[in-house]
């Protein structure tokens, strides 16, 4: 890691946030302690996306959780992925379907709407654009709310991997906690 953490939270904000993550997931989170304790205005982003997360996103939770881990295998962020499996064994979603999240092109465990999804969000983060396509099969899928969503998961997604990558954040061990938990 390039920055040291920083344990504890400067602002009223983000020790409520702190608290709240280390209620949900069993411990503080590397990439707070290194950028939002250092940059404190930041924590209100972070409220903002768990905001959406848990009362605005309409998309059900596993295909979010699928398409964003996704997007952080593609992006080689070792943090997000244990985060979202963390989230999904503790959603009591499973895992098979995120093991076989490298090869779901060749996996019979992903339905025709997942893999629609799992092919925009891939092309989204590799090109920062999609083909028509690939715009089309999403298009029989999905409703226009619902493409406008994943575009949306699909940067919040991109930006939580930018904020680890540079900074060198690994895995915080969330997976394990959640399958102790």
């Amino acid at each position: 890691m390039r920055l040291t953490a920083i344990e504890k939270p400067p602002s009223l904000l983000g020790r409520l946030l702190d608290l709240a993550v280390r209620r949900t997931l069993g411990r503080s989170l590397t990439p707070s302690k290194v950028v939002y304790n250092r940059v404190p205005a930041a924590w209100r982003i972070m409220l903002a996306i768990q905001l959406y997360d848990r009362f605005g996103a309409k998309l059900p939770q596993d295909l979010r959780l699928l398409v964003t881990t996704r997007i952080a295998m593609l992006n080689g962020c070792a943090f997000c992925v244990d985060i979202k499996r963390a989230t999904a064994i503790r959603a009591r979603l499973g895992t098979t379907r995120f093991d076989a999240l490298a090869d779901w092109r060749g996996s019979d465990g992903f339905a025709p709407r997942d893999r629609a999804a799992l092919a925009f969000v891939e092309e989204a983060t590799r090109n920062k654009h999609v083909c028509e396509e690939t715009f089309d099969a999403l298009r029989r899928h999905f409703d226009e709310r619902e493409i406008a969503e994943l575009v949306l998961v699909n940067a919040i997604e991109n930006y939580h991997n930018l904020l680890t990558l540079p900074l060198e954040v690994e895995a915080d061990g969330l997976e394990a906690l959640a399958r102790e938990a």
